[in-house]
């Protein structure tokens, strides 16, 4: 089970340089399309608390700002998923050491049209249609209707995590891949045979309603099990939902100045109901403790 926290970092934790002389003044933030939204929020509100820091927030997928980070031309990698070990390798290459920040937890959500009948799927479900093994819903025992199945491009953390956790293959061929989490729900929106992933949070809206002619499925982990739901704050907080991934911060080495007073936003009790209020959750004690930890040489700089 997750124990999630609301504790209170000590304010010199939080803003552990501001009486020091900043160097980094303009913060780049680029990569995953999952994290745009809940990213710029946080980039707002710390703006808000530091009108002399500038945060641009891009997306682009994981592994585009990945490939930024090594290349010098962010400051941070936002990333659905971990680094691969080709580019740790390849940032060494480059005298990039990367520190791996979890901000936050996200649900992957299965959507459908809401003129599906279906409610709900097993894992094993899943990785039949995204396969192309299961090509017609009438094979999940519902109307008999052509799946069309939607995904992102192979540049995406999502791509690569939904293809290792749920399918353990390829994608079928007749994946239509977007460039954006949000061209996956519009194209759902309009497609009755349509299915496809996307974090929780990008479906959040103001009123709390999901957009229109989008319905979230239930997942169990196999035939017979109790469905869950990522809608449901207890399933995820209970690693019940069988579909939960960190989301990362990825930084070179280990950052100072102004760069670490907002890592270490993002990870405090007020960058973390931010986190809540886009629709993903807070991360655990534990989790917390480890970004720290890696934040600790920072930290010693500004002293």
């Amino acid at each position: 089970m997750r124990h999630v926290i609301f504790w209170f970092l000590p304010l010199f934790l939080v803003f552990s340089c501001q009486k020091n002389t900043h160097s980094v003044e303009n913060i780049l933030v680029k990569g995953s399309d999952t994290e745009v939204n809940v990213a710029l929020a946080l980039a707002e509100a710390f703006m808000e608390k530091d009108p002399n820091v500038s945060i641009a927030v891009t997306g682009g997928g994981s592994g585009t700002g990945i490939a930024a980070l090594i290349s010098g031309k962010t400051h941070i990698a936002n990333a659905s998923r971990p680094m691969k070990p080709e580019e740790i390798h390849f940032a060494a290459t480059r005298g990039i050491k990367p520190v791996p920040i979890i901000f936050g937890i996200d649900a992957l959500a299965i959507i459908v049209n809401t003129q599906n009948p279906v409610d709900s799927l097993t894992v094993s479900d899943l990785g039949k249609i995204f396969r192309g093994d299961t090509q017609n819903w009438a094979e999940t025992g519902e109307s008999n209707r052509a799946i069309s199945l939607y995904g992102r491009q192979s540049n995406s953390g999502t791509f690569l995590f939904f293809r290792e956790k749920i399918l353990g293959a390829d994608y079928a061929p007749s994946l239509k891949q977007m460039n954006g989490t949000a061209q996956i729900v519009e194209a759902i929106a309009t497609d009755p045979g349509g299915i496809g992933y996307v974090g929780i949070g990008y479906l959040s809206e103001k009123d709390g309603q999901l957009p229109p002619h989008i319905k979230v499925l239930k997942i169990s982990e196999k035939t017979g099990d109790i469905a869950f739901s990522p809608q449901q704050p207890s399933h995820i907080m209970n690693d019940q939902y069988p579909i939960i991934r960190p989301l990362y911060q990825y930084v070179n080495n280990a950052p100072d100045d102004r760069l670490l007073d907002f890592l270490v936003f993002s990870i405090s009790p007020e960058g973390q109901k931010i986190v809540r209020a886009n629709g993903y959750y807070p991360i655990s004690k534990e989790q917390l403790e480890e970004n720290l930890e890696l934040l600790k040489v920072g930290m010693a700089i500004n002293k």
